[in-house]
C-alpha cells in the first residue's frame, strides 16, 4: 500500500490534507505544533471560507513518524530546508520523491541533498490561513484552485503521474515543462502581493485595490520580470494569464493600463492573507529572504536595480525587530523611489 505524508501541515497543508483524505486516500499530516496536531486528532480538519467541511484526518508530530513514504509533500518555510530535508531523507522509500510546494526557488538546494531524481517542484496557486489549532480558512475561490507542477531530471513518468493524481484529489494540476519559469511567476506574485501585503498589514486585495499601493505593486512586478529575464527565465502563465504581457511595461501608458488591471486580475484571490504577515502575527521569523530576497540577490548578481524589493525587505525586517508595525501608512515609505 502506498504511503503519503504532508510535512509542515499548517494552513495550506491542512486544507490539502483534508481534500485528499476526504477523497478516500490516507495521508499523514505532520506538524511540529502540538496544539494544532492535537486539535486535528480530536476534531478533524475544520475548513471554512470559500468551502465548508470537517474531515477526520491522521495527524502527528515529526517524532511520531515511522517507516518510509512514497511521496512526501513539503510545506514548511524554506528557512530550515537543509535541516528538514536531511531529516526527511530517511523517511523516503527507495523510489520515493519529495514534492516541494514552498515559495521561492527551492528545488536546487533540495536536489543537492536528496538528488534531482527524487525532487519534484510544485507551485501552489491558492491561499489559506490557519485561524486557530485545527481550523483553516480557504481564502481563494473554489473555481480558482490549481497547482503547476514540474520535475527535475530523473523523475519517471510513472512517479510524476502518481504525484499529479494525488494532488488532483484537491484541484487541477497543470503539468509545467518550464518549472523555473513557473517558479519565477509565483515568485513575482509573492514578492508583490505577499511582500506589500505584509508591509501594509493586509490581504492581497489591500494591495491590488488601493491606488497608492498599486503604484508600488506594478513597479515591484516590473523589477521581478527584469531580474527573471536577466537570469534567462521565461515566465510561465499563471492560471492561463500571461503576466508579462499583461503587466510588463516600458512606457507610462502601458504602466497605467497594467496598474488598472491589477484588481481585476487578483479578484478571486483578494482575500489571501500573506504567509509572511501570518508569521509576524505569531512572532515567528518570516521568509522574506526567500521571496523578495531572491529578487534582490539575483538583481545584484546581474546588475538589475531592485529598489522596491530592497525597500520591502528593509521594512519587513524593521517590522520583525519591532521598529515598525504593519499598517497602510507604510506605503508612504516608497514615495522617494516613485
Amino acid at each position: 500500500m502506498k504511503r503519503y505524508a504532508i510535512y509542515g501541515a499548517g494552513s495550506l497543508g491542512t486544507v490539502l490534507g483534508a481534500y485528499i483524505t476526504k477523497s478516500g486516500v490516507p495521508i499523514d499530516l505532520v506538524n511540529r505544533n502540538t496544539a494544532h496536531v492535537e486539535a486535528l486528532q480530536k476534531n478533524g480538519a475544520q475548513i471554512s471560507g470559500t468551502v465548508e467541511m470537517t474531515v477526520p484526518v491522521t495527524a502527528m508530530t515529526p517524532d511520531k513518524m515511522e517507516g518510509q513514504y512514497d511521496i512526501i509533500l513539503l510545506l514548511t518555510k524554506q528557512l530550515h530546508n537543509k535541516e528538514v530535508v536531511t531529516f526527511l531523507k530517511d523517511y523516503l522509500a527507495p523510489d520515493g520523491v519529495l514534492v516541494t510546494l514552498q515559495n521561492g526557488i527551492p528545488e536546487p538546494e533540495i536536489a543537492e541533498i536528496i538528488g534531482e531524481n527524487r525532487t519534484v517542484g510544485c507551485v501552489v496557486e491558492w491561499g489559506a490561513t490557519l485561524t486557530s489549532p485545527g481550523k483553516c480558512l480557504l481564502t481563494s475561490e473554489a473555481e480558482s484552485l490549481s497547482f503547476h507542477m514540474g520535475r527535475m531530471k530523473g523523475i519517471s513518468d510513472g512517479k510524476f503521474k502518481e504525484v499529479k493524481e494525488l494532488l488532483e484529489l484537491m484541484c487541477p494540476v497543470h503539468e509545467e515543462p518550464n518549472l523555473i519559469g513557473a517558479r519565477w511567476s509565483k515568485l513575482l506574485i509573492n514578492a508583490t502581493f505577499s511582500g506589500l501585503g505584509t508591509v501594509v498589514g493586509g490581504v492581497f486585495g489591500d494591495v491590488s485595490e488601493n491606488k497608492n499601493a498599486r503604484k508600488v505593486a506594478i513597479r515591484c512586478m516590473k523589477e521581478c520580470i527584469d531580474v527573471g529575464h536577466a537570469t534567462g527565465a521565461e515566465f510561465a502563465p499563471v492560471q492561463g494569464k500571461n503576466i508579462v504581457g499583461l503587466f510588463y511595461y516600458k512606457g507610462a501608458l502601458k504602466r497605467t493600463i497594467a496598474t488598472m488591471l491589477l484588481p481585476i486580475a487578483m479578484k478571486k484571490h483578494r482575500n489571501i492573507e500573506p504567509s509572511m504577515l501570518q508569521d509576524l502575527k505569531k512572532q515567528k521569523p518570516c521568509e522574506v529572504d526567500a521571496i523578495n530576497g531572491v529578487v534582490s540577490s539575483w538583481g545584484k548578481k546581474y546588475g538589475v536595480p531592485t529598489p522596491i524589493n530592497d525597500t520591502i525587505i528593509e521594512i519587513i525586517k524593521k517590522i520583525e525587530s519591532g521598529e515598525l508595525t504593519p499598517c497602510a501608512e507604510n506605503i508612504c515609505l516608497f514615495d522617494n523611489i516613485l
